[in-house]
């Protein structure tokens, strides 16, 4: 399991290589990227910062993949999540799961990027053309959550 917060970019097939290394037993990887959109909410957004609280994000994000990896039987599972300024286009972040199906590994990844979205603790600012806002979550994202609470996960996974 790889879990990390950082400024620097990443790469894609780098990151799914070393997952696959060694693993013949790997039948499926099933990955997400989140990128900076270039309009949010009907605005121009030209920019973005992401905010964490080193130490306690790393924390939030190895629960959630925990919760996962005790949920579903996986091989792997990468989550790297960026901060800092970030530009429209520019990745945001990358889960990735490994298993020897792709069943469990697309549940896990929908899975882990719904708690991702709601319960992580990372604080996202805006620059827009009409100043900088904050960005909370969508109801979307909150009821992409409610669905697996109701299928008995617990809420608070990720605390």
């Amino acid at each position: 399991m790889k879990i990390q917060v950082q400024t620097a970019d990443f790469d894609l097939q780098s990151e799914l290589n070393a997952m696959r290394a060694g693993r013949p037993d790997t039948g499926a990887i099933v990955s997400f990227i989140g990128l900076v959109r270039d309009v949010n909410d009907g605005k121009s957004v030209a920019g973005m910062e992401l905010e964490h609280y080193p130490g306690m994000t790393e924390k939030a994000l190895q629960q959630i993949a925990e919760q996962a990896q005790q949920r579903w039987e996986l091989i792997d599972l990468t989550v790297i999540h960026r901060v800092g300024p970030l530009l429209p286009t520019d990745q945001i972040v990358l889960v990735a799961v490994a298993s020897r199906h792709r069943g469990n590994a697309f549940a896990a990844c929908e899975f882990i990027m719904d708690y991702l979205k709601t319960e992580a603790p990372f604080w996202k600012k805006e620059q827009t053309t009409e100043g900088e806002r904050w960005v909370d979550a969508r109801e979307t994202d909150q009821v992409a959550l409610e669905k697996w609470i109701a299928a008995g996960v617990p809420q608070d996974c990720a605390i």
